[in-house]
């Protein structure tokens, strides 16, 4: 599947966060996360992060995508990560 995550976390976690989505997805943009990822990998993903936010204060969105069939991606400005690829 495709999944687009986005998180608002704060600073004091920021980096852990950080790290955790980067060994599954791929950083496209300050707090924004995209990739193809398995449903066991997402699990995974999901329980690191729960480990590392704080639920009362931390928003996590993940957004899941059986395809990239209707999925369309434009930048308009500068490029925040090395990934180019507009399907």
């Amino acid at each position: 599947m495709f999944v687009i995550l986005v998180y608002d976390i704060n600073t004091k976690r920021v980096a852990k966060a950080l790290k955790v989505c980067r060994q599954y997805l791929d950083w496209v943009q300050n707090s924004v996360f995209e990739g193809e990822i398995s449903t066991g990998k997402l699990e995974c993903l999901k329980s690191d992060l729960e480990h590392v936010i704080k639920k009362e204060d931390d928003s996590v969105l993940i957004f899941e995508f059986d395809s990239t069939k209707y999925y369309k991606k434009e930048i308009i400005g500068k490029e925040k990560s090395e990934l180019s690829i507009i399907l």
